[in-house]
């Protein structure tokens, strides 16, 4: 029975964003709250469709034979990590990153390590030619005789050769730049866009194919595109890192396999990128002596605890208005640990001076269980006093000078027991901690800066031994 359609006698307006409608105009969409992009879309058709034949019948979920959606490895243990054990047959996952951060070389490496006799990869390039994706390949040693390259921007042909090739992994770097002939609009756009994601979903669903679409980030760092993508894809990844830095690190914003608490860890270098089990050691900075303004914490990346290293220096400032520059570091949050330590700690040289603070390796540390490390350090600037060696701090500091409890200082303590550190100041009650190392459990930042020798004093928090 064909669709009874009835049309509306008023225009209605949509989000350019995320696709969201509207009867009338409005300034701000309602949906992903951006402004400026709702637009009138000319009538719209009410269609009432009529029920047709179902192409399966609908079973019990339990007869459901659930080995066809066994993951299959990608080579790349750290981006398995992130997937939940590698690409399930049929899923479509979306890798979003900034310029120059590394996708196109993490894709390539991965292209290459999951080709096989039985599965066939192909690699489509839309903005790059075929003969510049084989230098990078023979850079990194990505080459395979079962790895399919092809340069397309045009979609009828991606899907020619889908059935040309009849891979079992498709990646297409990058979904922006293909677009379809039959749908108005330049690449990258909302329709061309969904067009795009639309039929390479279909495909994939109806091969059993895994597919890896590239995606483009805005200059707020969110992903290019309307919002529909994200929501149409199984899986959603962040590839995130400086450009100036080693470190990559590969976040799961969605995914309908897994967790999406699990980071991947990947070391950039001139031959490629490469998976890091152990990033910890980029982090750190190992000195046979402390140095003063320096302080180690271990943060939490997912479930993955990594310990990084706070550095922090402060000079006589030359201008009126003393210079805060931060680098790895929330702005707002070392603010709050200077106003902390002048107010509460009693230390009033901060405010004069210039200050400086940064993090070693690239790492950004925005959770709050760096607090304590950052007061620390700045601490240990202003009075040029070194901390004890091997002393990690874990804690967040509130406004009025408490240490409070943070998430996982098990695994945190952990993680610096095992890199060697062999002292912790943490907030009360840390629960089970590692034999052979001693934990300061301190209450506010009046005991936290006993640690330093100058203001050692004999009535310094109890030491939690070994606890059981």
């Amino acid at each position: 029975m064909a669709a009874r359609t009835k049309t509306k006698d008023r225009p209605s307006y949509r989000c350019t964003e995320c696709g969201w409608q509207t009867a009338k105009w409005l300034g701000r969409c309602g949906e992903c709250q951006a402004w400026g992009t709702v637009e009138e879309y000319g009538v719209p058709a009410v269609r009432t469709t009529a029920p047709g034949r179902v192409t399966t019948s609908a079973v019990p979920i339990g007869q459901v034979d659930g080995r066809q959606a066994v993951a299959r490895s990608t080579g790349v243990p750290e981006l398995d990590r992130v997937l939940g054990g590698g690409l399930v047959p049929g899923a479509v996952v979306l890798l979003a990153g900034e310029p120059g951060v590394g996708k196109s070389t993490l894709l390539l490496d991965v292209a290459a390590k999951s080709a096989s006799d039985e599965h066939r990869t192909l690699y489509v390039t839309g903005e790059e030619s075929a003969s510049q994706v084989r230098l990078r390949a023979d850079r990194i040693h990505a080459i395979d005789d079962h790895l399919y390259l092809a340069a397309e921007t045009d979609l009828a042909a991606v899907l020619g050769h889908l059935d040309a090739v009849k891979p079992s992994l498709l990646i297409l770097d990058s979904v922006q730049t293909v677009a379809s002939p039959e749908i108005d609009g330049a690449p990258g756009g909302m329709a061309q866009v969904r067009e795009v994601a639309g039929a390479l979903i279909r495909a994939s669903k109806e091969r059993g194919m895994s597919t890896l679409l590239v995606g483009h980030v805005t200059k707020d760092g969110a992903i290019a595109g309307p919002r529909l993508l994200e929501h149409l894809v199984d899986v959603v990844l962040s590839f995130e890192g400086d450009r100036h830095a080693r470190l990559r690190l590969v976040r799961g914003v969605k995914n309908r396999y897994g967790t999406t608490d699990e980071v991947g860890c990947f070391e950039l270098h001139d031959e490629g990128i490469t998976g890091l089990a152990d990033p910890s050691g980029l982090f750190l900075t190992r000195r046979d002596e402390p140095v003063p303004g320096t302080c180690l914490t271990v943060t939490l990346e997912g479930r993955r605890p990594l310990v990084a290293e706070v550095q922090a220096l402060t000079v006589d400032s030359q201008i009126p208005s003393p210079r805060r520059t931060t680098s790895g570091l929330e702005t707002s949050r070392v603010s709050m640990m200077l106003a902390v330590l002048e107010q509460r700690g009693r230390i009033s040289a901060l405010g004069k001076r210039d200050i400086y603070s940064a993090t070693v390796g690239g790492v950004k540390l925005s959770e709050p269980a760096a607090d304590l490390a950052i007061a620390l350090a700045l601490a240990s600037a202003a009075s040029d006093t070194p901390l004890p060696k091997n002393l990690v701090a874990i804690g967040e500091v509130g406004l009025a000078g408490e240490v409070r409890r943070v998430t996982g200082v098990q695994r945190r303590l952990a993680e610096a027991h095992r890199l060697g550190f062999t002292h912790a100041l943490v907030p009360g009650d840390p629960g089970k901690v590692p034999a052979g190392m001693k934990v300061l459990e301190v209450a506010d930042m009046g005991d936290a800066l006993r640690v330093l020798p100058r203001s050692r004093h004999r009535d310094a928090p109890r030491d939690t031994e070994d606890r059981r």
